[in-house]
């Protein structure tokens, strides 16, 4: 009797990075929203799980997710920093769209069917915005943090233009261009998105705001005391590599991963 042969997996084209760190709690509730959403698209799909230097169980709760239709790429990045565990996971992708979004699905995954639609048509990059008309927002902020938000996107606007909202963890790009923003990226911090966005612009390329429903999930790991002022700090570094003659050297990451069939990534089906 032939041994049995492996499953072949379609080409996707969309591929969706989701950065996490010390999430065993919230994990699997989110890949499974995301799953259930990729599965009613009309194209094949996948995820790319990036275990951002866990020290919880977290990658162990990705294998432990029942079969699904979805597949599930588990890679690991050793340099901490939601931006380093983004670059890693746009830049182990192939898809012809790629994107990333927060293990929260704080954004309704109902926008995706946007997101491919612009991305079809040629519009090079597409990212969630919560201050694009129609968008839905719910969240309780206190004064100091609507202040400190504030701050930020008008800092944030001198590297990047007009562009209403930086940091709605739901953005996706043409594949190519996305990597080659990736490549560049050097901020590993909450402020990577800034970077990212100013690297797309000096690509060349467009970015088109559409309208999300969003939620405050708890859990996050951002504190506004604690992280404002090295993300102000950030920007303003961000600003002097960005700006003309400025000089974005590629950064040093540790990408490794844990595998049963390849040196740098191992495949779930969920």
């Amino acid at each position: 009797m032939p041994a049995p042969q492996p499953r072949q997996e379609a080409r996707p084209l969309l591929e969706i990075v989701v950065p996490a760190r010390n999430e065993e709690a919230r994990i699997a509730r989110g890949l499974t929203e995301l799953c259930e959403r990729l599965a009613a698209l009309p194209y094949p799909a996948r995820i790319v799980v990036v275990d951002n230097a866990s020290t919880d169980a977290t990658p162990d709760v990705v294998r432990a997710l029942p079969p699904r239709t979805t597949p599930i790429r588990l890679i690991r990045c050793e340099t901490r920093g939601k931006g380093a565990a983004v670059r890693a996971g746009l830049l182990a992708t192939t898809a012809p769209l790629i994107g990333f979004c927060d293990v929260d699905m704080a954004t309704d995954l109902a926008a995706l069917d946007t997101v491919v639609r612009l991305l079809g048509a040629g519009q090079p990059a597409v990212i969630g915005s919560r201050a694009a008309p129609g968008s839905v927002v719910e969240a309780r902020h206190s004064r100091v943090r609507r202040l400190g938000a504030w701050v930020f996107r008008a800092l944030a606007r001198r590297v990047t233009g007009p562009i209403g909202d930086t940091q709605c963890g739901f953005k996706f790009f043409h594949g190519d261009l996305g990597r080659r923003a990736a490549r560049r990226l050097r901020t590993t911090g909450f402020a990577f998105d800034v970077e990212l966005l100013a690297h797309v612009h000096l690509l060349g390329a467009g970015v088109r705001e559409i309208p999300v429903a969003w939620r405050d999930v708890g859990g996050s790991t951002f504190s506004c005391w604690r992280h404002s002022w090295g993300v102000f700090l950030q920007i303003a570094v961000i600003w002097v590599r960005t700006r003309p003659g400025g000089r974005a050297a590629r950064p040093r990451l540790s990408l490794s991963s844990d595998h049963a069939s390849s040196d740098h990534a191992s495949s779930v089906t969920a």
